[in-house]
């Protein structure tokens, strides 16, 4: 990790830290190292019977012995209320992020990523809290007009998901400049790693490498810029302290990209299997919905949070191969996951 993440990091120990959407993918990444950091951390989850935190459970004991775990759904402004007051940043990521899924039931989209964000930028408004950090997506851009894609790049609502998103990124934006809320909104292209659910690709492909005789993806053309979870998790941090981020939208990513069919030749080669690849027509977006190529301008990230990414691909890679190897039962390659 470099210096100045470091220093962030050093910021933000003892700060009163609220993680919304705590339980997923990059939640519980960045929930563990702010208790390592020595965060006050409350981690929201959303409330089921069966009482599971989702990700945080595969977390150490030892971190999950730091943690308090609140049980709701973004979607009650009074629960969020509840959370937001006495914090001192508020690290917002909670939301509905299966693109299939959004096809299906875009109503839910617009609840849980736009009302579920009002919710939230209402709440610290009210309790005055020093920071927000708003989750965003680098699927707002669409099919990139110009590469590498930098922060002035149109919005383009290519899904209901993606649609959801550019409103809650609005209305992020709206809250700073009608009222000044100190609101940062981080723009993460594809995030990959440990934990990370099927519904990526990634995953999808480790476990039906391991458990399938044949790799059935989407579209194979789409070019993707990945990021490896725990370089994510630091843009975080440094957006959750850097001195000139508030007001700003900032792109996390590496610059590089690689289609999905390269990203399944990679993954085999590194695993040493050799199983053939094939296009589902099953799992293919509507023509004019999929995004075929996302790159990164990261000079923003760069120069106001001093974020640059740190893990190597392959690297991150054999990372992801390895957690995917360990925890088979919590993949079905046989099933699609929406």
């Amino acid at each position: 990790m470099s210096e100045t993440l470091t220093a962030a990091e050093a910021r933000i120990a003892g700060k009163r830290v609220l993680v919304t959407g705590a339980g997923g993918f990059i939640g519980s990444h960045l929930t563990e190292r702010l208790v390592r950091a020595g965060a006050d951390v409350t981690a929201m989850v959303r409330y089921n019977a069966l009482s599971n935190w989702g990700n945080l459970e595969l977390l150490p004991a030892e971190v999950k012995a730091e943690l308090k775990v609140i049980a709701g759904n973004i979607e009650d402004s009074d629960f969020v209320m509840r959370a937001v007051e006495g914090m001192d940043v508020v690290l917002h990521l909670a939301a509905l992020i299966a693109i299939p899924y959004s096809y299906i039931a875009p109503r839910s989209y617009v609840r849980t990523n736009v009302e579920g964000t009002l919710n939230v930028l209402e709440a610290a408004r009210r309790f005055a809290v020093g920071r927000v950090v708003h989750t965003s997506t680098s699927e707002v851009y669409g099919t990139a007009l110009r590469t590498p894609i930098d922060e002035e790049h149109p919005l383009q609502g290519q899904s209901p998901y993606s649609a959801s998103k550019i409103g809650a990124d609005k209305i992020a934006e709206s809250y700073w400049r009608s009222f000044g809320s100190a609101v940062v909104t981080l723009r993460p292209f594809n995030t990959f790693g440990p934990r990370q659910s099927a519904r990526a690709f990634i995953p999808t492909i480790i476990s039906q490498a391991l458990d399938s005789d044949v790799i059935r993806l989407g579209a194979l053309d789409p070019q993707r810029d990945m990021t490896f979870v725990s370089d994510t998790v630091s843009g975080y941090i440094a957006a959750a302290t850097a001195e000139r981020a508030p007001g700003e939208t900032i792109n996390l990513g590496t610059g590089s990209t690689f289609s999905v069919g390269d990203f399944a030749k990679r993954i085999l080669k590194l695993m040493g299997i050799n199983k053939p690849i094939v296009q589902d027509e099953n799992r293919l977006r509507p023509a004019q919905s999929e995004v075929m190529k996302l790159m990164s301008d990261n000079r923003k990230a760069r120069e106001l949070l001093g974020w640059s990414p740190q893990v190597p691909l392959d690297e991150g890679l054999q990372r992801t191969i390895d957690f995917v190897s360990r925890h088979r039962y919590l993949y079905r390659p046989s099933v699609y996951t929406l």
